[in-house]
């Protein structure tokens, strides 16, 4: 009897931290809740920029800055919109840039993004910077870390609560923490994102960038200079996603729904595109006519 009445009460459980992610509709398992994975968020990503040094460059952190306050306004906007204010509640958003030469970027809870200088010159301009600033917000908009950690308590500590899980064993949820946003290297078994989320992201982050007024579909430029730069290795923010070749198809196919958002022609609101003047002063938007230059 005991054993049907803890059956019951676990199934209610994930039931109830069953949800859809936005635009995809994919149903997902998230049983943490978003006060607490945004409080660990703001002191890791403390601790990340005081371990870390800041980048002096400030055409990185200008151009880093301008795409994500862009992407923050459009993405609350159209979520307030539907009734879905709940997926960015308390965000404290901020963007920055880090003096490291890895190809990487990551976002946590709350709004938090870093890039690395490495990624910058493969950015190229603005709208290289919007298509991985459109990726990782797509990953924090879905709530993808939360589901990892979910999984990750799950199966490495016997789907302790959080706060117990804090309490008992604060490093291994650190560590599980970390290893759910992409932060760092690989910890333990678990890789940053599935390929799952990393698709779901690309697809995402297409309609992210659209709403803010940037084309998406200058994301397929941007991955083949990716591929022609890298010598066909993917980077570790990316190192669970299939190969360029296969990204770039799986993008293609996803244009179409993204130009939407672009066009003003989905129920999400219009882009910079066509209805305001752009940082150029013309009315063309925003093109990426901001080129990265040197350190």
């Amino acid at each position: 009897m005991k054993r049907n009445i803890f059956i019951v009460i676990a199934l209610a459980i994930i039931i109830s931290g069953c949800t859809k992610v936005p635009f995809s509709g994919r149903k997902q398992l998230r049983l943490l809740p978003s006060t607490q994975m945004n409080a660990m968020a703001f002191d890791a990503y403390s601790q990340f920029l005081n371990e870390n040094q800041i980048s002096t460059n400030h055409q990185y952190k200008s151009l880093v800055s301008n795409v994500g306050n862009k992407m923050k306004n459009s993405i609350s906007s159209y979520l307030n919109s539907k009734n879905m204010k709940d997926r960015i509640a308390g965000f404290q958003w901020e963007f920055n840039v880090v003096k490291d030469n890895q190809v990487n970027a990551w976002a946590m809870p709350g709004g938090k993004v870093v890039f690395y200088e490495g990624i910058m010159p493969k950015c190229k301009d603005e709208t290289g910077v919007a298509v991985v600033m459109g990726h990782e917000i797509a990953h924090i908009i879905a709530k993808h870390g939360n589901e990892r950690m979910t999984q990750g308590l799950l199966a490495q500590m016997g789907g302790l609560a959080l706060d117990v899980a804090l309490e008992k064993q604060p490093e291994q949820t650190r560590n599980i923490f970390l290893a759910a946003y992409g932060v760092g290297a690989q910890v333990g078994m678990m890789l940053p994102y599935s390929r799952t989320h990393e698709k779901e992201a690309d697809r995402i982050g297409l309609i992210i960038m659209a709403m803010a007024g940037y084309d998406p579909g200058e994301a397929i430029g941007f991955w083949q200079r990716m591929e022609q730069s890298g010598g066909g290795q993917i980077p570790e923010f990316l190192s669970t996603h299939p190969s360029y070749d296969t990204r770039i198809q799986e993008l293609k196919k996803h244009l179409p729904e993204a130009m939407k958002y672009y066009n003003g022609t989905s129920s999400g609101k219009k882009g910079n595109k066509g209805n305001k003047k752009g940082d150029n002063g013309n009315k063309k938007g925003n093109k990426g006519k901001f080129k990265i230059g040197g350190n």
